[in-house]
């Protein structure tokens, strides 16, 4: 392998651990606070940290193991071990700041903005470095790659089901502040999707199915 590659690779992987990190930074500073799920995964981390009193970032731990084994099959080795890394950067995340981070809230609607933001921006680098943040996202590319549509427009409407399954146990207003924080965190991973970086091309979304 030549320098050139080498250091395209290096920089992918780059890019995988600040966007995973980036999400868990959004989810444990901003969302879980308020049992605001970022996501699916989310949201079934915030039922099972609910039901079970599991740790949040175990907890997104489980609720990927079952999507991380269809993206093998779908999408191939590279693209699993990848959202392996961005999956495990965000559990890491996420259980080292809600157990050493008090948490500075400032006013709901900025923590949702902030957390939109971040997870917004996380997620969209991770898809363009030819990963996924886990959870829902990944079946959501499985249909955006087979029907041709922006994979943010296919998580919004895959993470409404769990959204309601975490109002009817936690909080009904959970609904109203997860579809704000969807609606800007998607349109933002749509942004990245189609920005084009004039120096890092390399960094296409390469997640069709192998």
């Amino acid at each position: 392998m030549n320098s050139n590659k080498m250091s395209k690779k290096l920089l992918v992987y780059g890019v995988l651990l600040f966007g995973g990190t980036l999400q868990g930074l959004s989810m444990s500073l901003f969302l879980f606070p308020h049992s605001i799920p970022s996501g699916g995964a989310a949201g079934l981390a915030i039922l099972l940290n609910h039901w079970f009193h599991l740790s949040l970032g175990f907890s997104l731990w489980l609720a990927n193991i079952v999507f991380l084994l269809f993206a093998l099959k779908h999408f191939g080795y590279t693209w699993t071990l990848r959202t392996i890394i961005s999956v495990a950067t965000t559990s890491t995340t996420v259980s080292f700041i809600t157990a050493h981070v008090p948490h500075l809230h400032f006013h709901l609607l900025v923590d949702i903005g902030a957390g939109s933001l971040l997870f917004g921006v996380g997620v969209g680098l991770l898809i363009r470095a030819g990963a996924s943040s886990g959870g829902m996202v990944i079946p959501a590319l499985m249909i955006a790659s087979y029907k041709k549509w922006s994979p943010g427009k296919v998580m919004m409407g895959i993470n409404l089901i769990i959204f309601l399954l975490t109002a009817l146990v936690i909080d009904y207003k959970i609904v109203i502040f997860a579809v704000i924080c969807q609606f800007l965190s998607t349109n933002i991973i749509d942004f990245i999707y189609e920005l084009r970086f004039q120096k890092l091309l390399f960094l296409t979304a390469n997640w069709r199915r192998r």
